[in-house]
């Protein structure tokens, strides 16, 4: 879904539905319906929602878990993510933060989470992902972005990946135009691209509006934008994984995973640059949203 707004962000947050297209709206912590659009994150509070589609897969089954399964396919055998880098990003930090986060997030106790989450066989998600490289985009499309750019940007690079998640972020001169910072930080969806079912993300740059796209605190990396969107990232990919076509998991409010627990971070700790963080990737400090465990009655958590 489209990750909302920071929770106490002074405005709406736009809540996506499900199914990659463009991106529909909702409200604060998430509450939005998943249907076949975009799923948005939401800042300081809300979350995701999605490329147009209001909110709202009716029926599907249902765990004791609180999030139900509705029979479409997850991503089972590892995921690679690509960055696709628009706009200015010359001496930009964000290029090696946000890679290095791509590059040991798969195999840690927190992406562990998304292997409660299992397919219509029973076979789970993997702890696997891999950081699968990078293309630049030097405003193809100018600073003002549609959904359709959004998409048209990821097709400029043939993608063929069926198993990846090309994640498009913006320097933070670049406006998505239906509703970054207003409404949403981030979404994801799918298209189809050269006749294959691709999975693609948008990731707003958080320097452009860290009232709405970030919690407040000062970053572990030193970068409001890099660390701001580690998070955006961090919570796109996983809905990504275990609800790719946006027809698999989500709640009775269209809520995936990661937007169950959007905006809490669990406990955290100082850094030793004053910086805020929850846990450590490859050496490498980040505040990460919680994700929400398919077991033991579903909760939020940091790990699994």
């Amino acid at each position: 879904m489209r990750i909302g707004l920071a929770a106490g962000a002074a405005v709406a947050l736009l809540l996506g539905a499900v199914a990659y297209a463009p991106v529909a709206g909702a409200t604060p912590n998430e509450t939005s319906p998943h249907s076949a659009a975009v799923h948005l994150e939401h800042g300081n509070g809300g979350e995701h929602g999605d490329n147009g589609n209001a909110w709202g897969h009716g029926g599907g089954g249902s765990t004791s878990n609180g999030i139900s399964y509705h029979g479409g396919p997850v991503l089972t055998t590892g995921t690679n993510a690509y960055i696709i880098w628009y706009g200015n990003w010359a001496n930009d930090t964000a290029t090696a933060i946000l890679p290095d986060l791509l590059s040991h997030i798969g195999g840690s106790p927190y992406f562990n989470i998304n292997t409660t989450y299992y397919n219509g066989s029973g076979t789970h998600v993997s702890n696997s992902v891999s950081y699968a490289g990078s293309a630049n985009d030097n405003y193809s499309h100018g600073t003002s972005l549609s959904d359709a750019a959004i998409q048209s940007i990821v097709a400029a690079q043939n993608p063929t990946d069926t198993n990846g998640v090309y994640f498009v972020l913006t320097s933070a001169d670049v406006n998505e135009t239906s509703g970054f910072c207003t409404q949403y930080c981030g979404w994801h969806t799918r298209g189809t691209i050269n006749g294959r079912d691709i999975k693609y993300a948008f990731i707003g740059n958080p320097a452009r509006c860290p009232s709405a796209c970030t919690n407040g605190t000062p970053p572990p990396n030193g970068s409001v934008g890099a660390d701001g969107a580690a998070s955006i990232i961090s919570h796109e990919l996983e809905e990504a994984v275990t609800d790719p076509d946006l027809n698999a998991w989500y709640d009775s409010r269209g809520f995936e995973n990661a937007d169950k627990c959007a905006w809490t971070f669990g406990s955290t700790y100082t850094t030793s640059n004053g910086g805020v963080a929850n846990m450590n990737l490859g050496g490498r400090d980040y505040l990460i949203q919680r994700n929400w465990v398919n077991a033991s009655g579903g909760f939020c958590a940091k790990s699994f």
